[in-house]
């Protein structure tokens, strides 16, 4: 795999993912997103991408490589359901 096809890729899969709760917004009332929803999600799920490509350029160590990302997908997860539920009770938490 070429590292465009790994840019595309890695660029590609956040608006896949943004994708599912589009057509749920569309298809049913359980799925209830603003704008707002949207833009956090992205900026969330696109700043990880970013971040990700940015280290699979500048670091050579293939280990270092692997646990800097798992390091910035633990985060990434760790915001999301920070948002969504509040499991940490900042004032950003969600209900």
């Amino acid at each position: 795999m070429t590292q465009k096809q790994k840019t595309t890729f890695m660029y590609a899969a956040p608006a896949v993912l943004l994708c599912i709760p589009l057509i749920g917004n569309f298809t049913s009332k359980e799925f209830d997103w603003s704008v707002g929803d949207f833009g956090i999600a992205a900026i969330l799920l696109f700043g990880t991408a970013f971040l990700i490509d940015l280290i699979q350029r500048i670091i050579k160590n293939r280990t270092y490589k692997i646990l800097v990302s798992v390091a910035i997908l633990l985060l990434l997860l760790l915001t999301w359901a920070e948002l969504a539920v509040g499991i940490f009770g900042t004032p950003f938490a969600g209900n």
